[in-house]
């Protein structure tokens, strides 16, 4: 870690869904993050200024990285104002900036998380008002500094957003369809499935293209934030932007021009156009193919290979009858795609099981609010025809 000159390094927390803890801390450790320690829906480690950068600019599965200003013990309800006004907001952003401010509350005195944001900012803006005679004033949307409050027990730590908006928002996605998955979700899925990067790769069921794009951007070692243009951190008041220049530029670097075997298909016209519209934005398209087809009028696009595939959910997408949509997967599975490994994640946890091949792997994973499984299907191509 080169950063800058006698810097030490400091602790920073990474959020993530539920579920990909273990990718995550994988993750982190491959871009050299030190102590790296899994929590819940995060993982915390260390590094400097540069560390910071360069995990806003190339992690794939975290959606935020928080930097921790400092923590304190809440007894009683006052307790959260009066940290909070003590700490020198002022070295941190100027009165013509804006703040806004989240919290996140488990097992506190506190009931309502917008009530401690609320509690939190009026201890900000009255220091401010107090010692300068002017505050800062508040944006939700875009502000200056995006500050986090997580509350838990008698516990309070205070951060700062390095990201602003969630790393999941990847500058890539123009148009979607109308249950479009999560990147950073699509991300840890093809981590999940370990997916070589070699073996062609089919999503049958592609939506607006994000498991495939996901996929050759891991294959291509191309960072998660290339085609992002801002982040929370570059608009404090240290950004060094020739340090963020030079993480940038070193990443790049490392991007690899190997051609990919990928190919997509969806049933649907519109998600097709918008899989071939955000594959125009990032120069993908001439690595992953796509066609207009139904999963049971599908043909193997290659001899063999892996799907990773997120068949669209009874809860957003009305299937006419799930149990029959997932037995037609299974059936298609067995009578076309011997030879290939298939994951698919669901939330339907009931349906799943009509399809009727045995799982090798289930992994819990949480889609937004949606408990989910991501399952595998070894397809194996037998003597006597098809085995699983």
């Amino acid at each position: 870690m080169t950063g800058l000159k006698n810097e030490k390094s400091f602790p920073l927390i990474a959020k993530t869904i539920s579920g990909l803890e273990e990718v995550l801390s994988h993750e982190l450790e491959s871009l050299g993050a030190g102590d790296v320690m899994k929590l819940n829906r995060a993982v915390s480690f260390s590094g400097n200024t540069e560390m910071m950068y360069k995990v806003n600019y190339a992690c794939r599965t975290a959606l935020r990285i928080l930097k921790p200003l400092f923590h304190f013990e809440i007894l009683e309800q006052k307790d959260l104002y009066e940290k909070i006004y003590e700490f020198p907001w002022e070295d941190y952003i100027d009165t013509d900036h804006s703040i806004a401010i989240d919290a996140v509350i488990s097992y506190t005195v506190f009931t309502n998380s917008q009530f401690v944001a609320q509690r939190s900012k009026d201890a900000v803006v009255d220091r401010f008002r107090d010692k300068l005679g002017k505050r800062p004033s508040v944006d939700l949307e875009n502000p200056d500094l995006k500050i986090n409050v997580h509350l838990f027990k008698d516990s309070c730590t205070v951060a700062l957003d390095s990201s602003g908006q969630s790393l999941h928002r990847r500058g890539y996605r123009k148009s979607t369809g109308p249950a479009p998955i999560n990147e950073v979700l699509a991300a840890g899925l093809v981590k999940l499935s370990e997916w070589d990067t070699t073996t062609p790769l089919f999503d049958p069921m592609c939506g607006a293209g994000t498991i495939l794009i996901e996929a050759a951007m891991v294959a291509k070692n191309m960072p998660a934030g290339y085609f992002r243009e801002d982040w929370g951190f570059m608009k404090w008041k240290d950004f060094d932007e020739t340090l963020f220049g030079k993480v940038k530029a070193d990443c790049i670097a490392l991007i690899s021009e190997t051609h990919l075997k990928m190919h997509g298909a969806d049933r649907s016209d519109r998600a097709i156009d918008s899989a071939r519209e955000n594959l125009k934005f990032t120069s993908l398209y001439e690595d992953i193919t796509l066609e207009v087809k139904t999963f049971e009028d599908s043909h193997p696009p290659f001899e063999k290979g892996f799907i990773i595939s997120n068949p669209p959910y009874d809860e957003r997408l009305k299937i006419e009858d799930s149990l029959v949509f997932y037995k037609m997967i299974g059936d298609t599975l067995k009578r076309k795609y011997a030879g290939y490994t298939a994951w698919l994640i669901s939330s339907d946890l009931e349906s799943i099981k009509f399809i009727g091949l045995r799982p090798s792997r289930r992994i819990p994973v949480f889609n937004g609010p949606l408990e989910c499984r991501f399952v595998k299907f070894d397809l194996f191509a037998g003597k006597k025809g098809f085995q699983a």
